[in-house]
């Protein structure tokens, strides 16, 4: 069962700020990674990922530069930024609050009337 995207786009730029709160990243390694952490279930699309990078580098919340690599492409890496992580647990705060208010609003919770 893959997880419906409309339930997670809304939080794209929190999952980037996430993943680049533990280290600095490219965008494969970040895709790769939510991939892994999801069993598969969900994935970025390209275009969605690299929208997102130039809408945080925008706002000043992540920076990016090119690697150094020997071999293969040059990648640009990214980096979140103290304006960056504290938007981060700002929208992790918002995102607990929301899911018990969620919960509240659609777990059954007894007789339906009709």
């Amino acid at each position: 069962m893959s997880i419906a995207s409309d339930i997670i786009r809304g939080h794209t730029d929190t999952i980037i700020l996430r993943h680049l709160a533990e280290k600095d990243s490219y965008g494969y390694e970040i895709n790769k990674s939510i991939q892994e952490k999801t069993n598969n279930q969900y994935e970025l699309k390209e275009a969605t990922l690299y929208t997102a990078f130039r809408r945080l580098e925008k706002a000043n919340l992540i920076t990016s530069y090119w690697g150094d690599e020997a071999t293969g492409a040059r990648r640009r890496y990214y980096s979140i930024t103290k304006m960056g992580l504290a938007m981060y647990e700002q929208n992790k705060e918002d995102w607990e609050k929301a899911k018990i208010l969620i919960d509240k609003l659609i777990s059954y919770g007894g007789a339906v009337n009709d």
